[in-house]
């Protein structure tokens, strides 16, 4: 259970690492986005570099759990359902910014994101096969 608790805790600060560092090099990166980011007046590359954002961050969470929880697979679920339940309310006050697809993407994107993450980072039996 501890385990369990520490994964889903690190996958957390795990995507906001993650997104935090991958923003940050886009605002450097990409003429613009800076500009584009405060008022949020995002071209729809911006959106899809964004979503791509969102999609790493969530992978990375779930690898990072895996880490930790070793061959816990409802660790992921529950990073996945609290990842969520924390960006549902973001996205519902950031509803009128942005188009509705992408609310949808993004947050249908968290739970499969951190499984495959978990999935791929999973330490593996005897076997070979993940449990």
């Amino acid at each position: 259970m501890r385990r369990k608790i520490a994964g889903v805790v690190c996958g957390l600060v795990a995507w906001i690492v993650v997104a935090t560092i991958l923003n940050w090099l886009m605002r450097l990166g990409w003429r613009g986005y800076a500009e584009a980011e405060a008022p949020m007046t995002f071209t729809l590359p911006m959106l899809l570099g964004r979503l791509a954002v969102g999609g790493l961050a969530s992978v990375a969470a779930g690898a990072v759990l895996a880490w930790i929880a070793k061959r816990d697979g409802s660790a992921a679920i529950v990073l996945g359902i609290v990842l969520t339940v924390m960006f549902l309310p973001v996205h519902y006050q950031l509803w009128d910014k942005f188009p509705a697809w992408y609310h949808v993407v993004f947050v249908a994107s968290l739970l499969p994101l951190a499984l495959l993450g978990a999935r791929a980072a999973a330490p593996r039996s005897s076997e070979g096969a993940v449990r």
